[in-house]
């Protein structure tokens, strides 16, 4: 390992910001670029009926203001990008299931989800076991459709606009990102 690599992994390492890997930080740069402003505009909202909205689980919407609780609670910014990538990728679906295929927002909403396939390789070395109990809990929420969970009605664009926010908080500083 090059002397400058290490000192850069022990720097963000003290500040509690646990590196991203490369493949992770091209990945949600690609995402980033997908979910552009204008473009979730255009095919979250303009392709959609006034005021339409997706039911999904209360836990399936996770907003910058559940990403600070949760980093006040000490949870490890590695546990928080797993949680981050289940929820969004589970709100993608969501979105995805009520488009029929002749739908105009069809293919963009394959390609964000063929970029969160891909995120998901990324994310398959990591198990469960490795991330904090709360994290694991919630992920395990989002994936279990009961009929217990609570519903919530959610403008599909609203959920790829928390999707993008959040993604920036997690990956920003890691990934070096310009803030835009």
């Amino acid at each position: 390992m090059q002397p400058g690599y290490a000192a850069a992994l022990c720097v963000l390492a003290v500040l509690g910001l646990e590196a991203a890997a490369p493949g992770e930080c091209e990945l949600t740069r690609l995402l980033q670029d997908k979910l552009h402003y204008e473009m979730r505009l255009q095919y979250m909202k303009h392709y959609f009926p006034i005021d339409y909205t997706v039911q999904v689980q209360y836990e399936e919407v996770l907003r910058p203001s559940n990403i600070s609780r949760l980093r006040n609670a000490t949870v490890s910014e590695v546990a928080l990008r797993y949680l981050w990538f289940h929820v969004s990728s589970q709100a993608m679906l969501r979105i995805r299931e009520v488009l029929p295929e002749k739908h105009p927002s069809w293919k963009y909403t394959q390609e964000l989800c063929q970029l969160f396939d891909a995120l998901g390789e990324e994310y398959s070395k990591y198990r469960q076991t490795d991330v904090e109990a709360v994290v694991a809990d919630l992920v395990k929420l989002v994936h279990s459709a009961g009929a217990e969970s609570r519903r919530k009605a959610v403008r599909p664009k609203a959920l790829l606009d928390n999707c993008l926010k959040v993604m920036r908080m997690l990956y920003g500083a890691p990934c070096r990102w310009e803030t835009t």
